[in-house]
């Protein structure tokens, strides 16, 4: 039981996105919508269309973040990996970008690199625009700014002819209605970065009374992270970011009780049996202590030997250059003693010298160090013959003394025979019988005991990480304070959990035990976990896209974008409410203007009445 506790890191490196060729369903007879989740975890992407032709799952998932690297010098320029393309985060941590703060997009030029991605796997052959509908979701309560910039982005680089924004959890709520549409629920979506509590009142969202909660899977995981390079500084550089995701996608839970829970975890019985060890990856080769003492010095000699060859060779080749050279001199210098004194002089401007002198010094020079470089060679060889020699296991000297021991002497050393008769047994005891002083795939797991479940609770708890928020349980009963009893009880009747860090396993009792402990007595609710939390919201655009593809309720065209600018919203079920932006006419503030207000003020008396 205990081994089967022991669970190894993936560490899975994502593989690239394919370059998909859509078919002709598509485009004919018109072009479908293309459906974006622009999620600040992870990007969806794929078609909406009801013809059984289109696949009708996203065809694209990637994390959202780009990476630029600075190029190689005198090299390629510099090179842009976005999503799976990056293979793996934890080289490239230091370098990667998001478009996201928090969940809302303000680096648009990180934007344009995922749509660009997007675009690009998925076939889209159009030359110089994109001619599909675009799909796309944003956040609750999205600022105009935003939304602004993305439409602009939309309409005039990419050409779009029309585009719908949509919140996710709205969208999901959508796809996973048990009741006829309009119906009223209360959505809690939870994702990487933020945690929203949405009341949705006959089909349309009640955006005055949203809230939201700057937590999500994010928080947990660098929550976690910390935990544990606490727990054990001596593997820091090992406990990433992505080994904490995988913890808590699979080896986490949140307690219906956390004070019972964390009493429990203080039984050693329950430690035992609940304990998750988590094996970092290592190697043997650190064991040292595995190799005998004869094995050690055969590797020194085997190291002596290729240096003194490595070296050797390297003189060879110096003599060589040497040699050469020297000869090129001597060449030089003949030719002064036959009297070809333009040739001599030719050659030595060839050779960068000036006269016959300096030409003698460095004949001189070189002749020196080709004699030390061939008496090194020799050395060399000599000491190499010497060691073959010395290698040789060498009978020891039983009698040194010969003759000059005394009988003292042996009768003296015969006394402490029996002494190192019995000692020498240990002595001879090979090296590689003394066992480690520990287990070291032991010494690289990490023990999961009550980090499974304090990690997960910070949505519940904020303060365990020293936020001043509210948690789930404290802003849901806040939020149905703020409608009558009968519209409080239409709401509890659907309780609607969705993305992706509502999946922690436990979540949906616990949320069940908080209503029951806020609601009165005999009352009733009911709460519904979303089929699939991370992909109803695209699956509820898609759901939306299809049914919506004809109509012109709750598409923005180019029209309404260059008439009414790019903060314009088309509001429908899933949307978010539209309010635009309404500012005062300032009057003139110059001399003139204020002359005529000053003379009617002092008149008047009263500039109230005047304005």
């Amino acid at each position: 039981a205990a081994a089967s506790r022991v669970f190894a890191f993936r560490d899975a490196r994502w593989a690239p996105d394919p370059l998909l060729q859509p078919g002709a369903a598509v485009r004919t007879p018109q072009p479908v919508p293309l459906v974006i989740d622009n999620g600040s975890f992870q990007t969806r992407a794929g078609w909406a269309s009801a013809d059984p032709a289109v696949p009708a799952q996203p065809l694209l998932r990637f994390r959202s973040l780009a990476a630029r690297s600075r190029g190689a010098r005198g090299g390629a320029g510099a090179e842009t990996q976005v999503g799976n393309d990056l293979g793996s985060p934890e080289p490239l941590r230091w370098l990667l970008r998001s478009p996201f703060d928090r969940n809302v997009p303000v680096q648009l030029e990180l934007q344009e690199l995922l749509l660009d991605h997007v675009f690009q796997r998925l076939g889209v052959a159009s030359q110089g625009c994109v001619d599909h509908p675009i799909v796309l979701t944003e956040a609750v309560c999205n600022p105009l700014y935003s939304r602004q910039m993305m439409s602009e982005l939309l309409f005039e680089c990419y050409q779009v002819p029309k585009v719908s924004y949509g919140v996710d959890g709205l969208y999901s709520f959508y796809h996973n209605r048990r009741q006829s549409w309009p119906c009223s629920g209360l959505v809690i979506s939870s994702g990487y970065q933020c945690t929203h509590i949405l009341p949705v009142l006959e089909g349309r969202l009640d955006a005055k009374n949203c809230k939201r909660i700057n937590l999500g899977g994010c928080q947990a995981a660098v929550y976690l992270q910390r935990l544990l390079q606490l727990k054990y500084p001596g593997h820091f550089a090992a406990i990433t970011l992505s080994r904490m995701e995988e913890i808590l996608h699979e080896h986490s839970y949140i307690a219906e009780d956390y004070i019972e829970e964390l009493q429990k975890w203080r039984s050693p019985e329950y430690y035992e049996d609940n304990m998750h060890k988590m094996q970092l990856p290592f190697s043997n080769k650190l064991l040292g202590s595995t190799l005998t003492s004869e094995e050690k010095q055969e590797r020194r000699q085997q190291q002596l030997r290729r240096l003194q060859e490595l070296n050797a060779r390297r003189r060879e080749e110096k003599l060589q250059l040497d040699q050469e050279r020297l000869d090129r001199l001597l060449y030089v210098q003949e030719l002064l003693e036959d009297g070809q004194m333009d040739q001599f002089h030719k050659a030595l401007v060839e050779l960068n010298m000036d006269s016959a002198e300096e030409l003698q010094s460095y004949i001189n020079k070189l002749s020196l160090s080709v004699e030390q470089t061939k008496q090194k060679i020799l050395q060399a060889e000599v000491n190499i013959e010497v060691d073959v020699v010395d290698s040789k296991p060498e009978t020891p000297d039983l009698d040194p003394l010969g003759s000059e021991q005394s009988l003292e002497d042996v009768e003296s050393i015969n006394e402490f025979e029996p002494l190192f008769a019995e000692e020498q047994p240990e002595a001879e005891k090979p090296v590689a019988a003394v066992q480690p002083v520990f287990n070291l795939a032991e010494y690289h797991q990490l023990f999961l005991g009550t980090e499974r479940i304090r990690a997960p609770e910070i949505v519940f708890q904020p303060s365990l990480i020293g936020e001043d928020q509210a948690g789930i349980a404290e802003t849901m009963q806040y939020v149905l304070e703020r409608y009558p009893k009968e519209q409080q009880n239409v709401l509890v009747q659907n309780v609607f959990l969705t993305g992706g860090n509502t999946m922690y396993p436990g979540l949906k009792a616990r949320v069940q035990k908080e209503l029951l402990e806020m609601r009165p007595f005999q009352s009733s609710f009911q709460v519904h976990l979303a089929s699939s939390p991370v992909l109803d919201a695209w699956y509820g655009a898609r759901d939306w896209a299809v049914e919506y593809m004809t109509r012109e309720e709750g598409w923005i065209t180019r029209k309404d974008y260059e008439e009414k600018g790019g903060e314009y919203l088309k509001e429908h079920c899933a949307s978010n409410v539209y309010v635009p932006i309404r500012l005062p006419k300032q009057a003139p503030r110059t001399a003139e203007a204020l002359a005529p207000s000053r003379a009617l003020t002092s008149s008047t008396g009263n500039p109230c009445e005047q304005a």
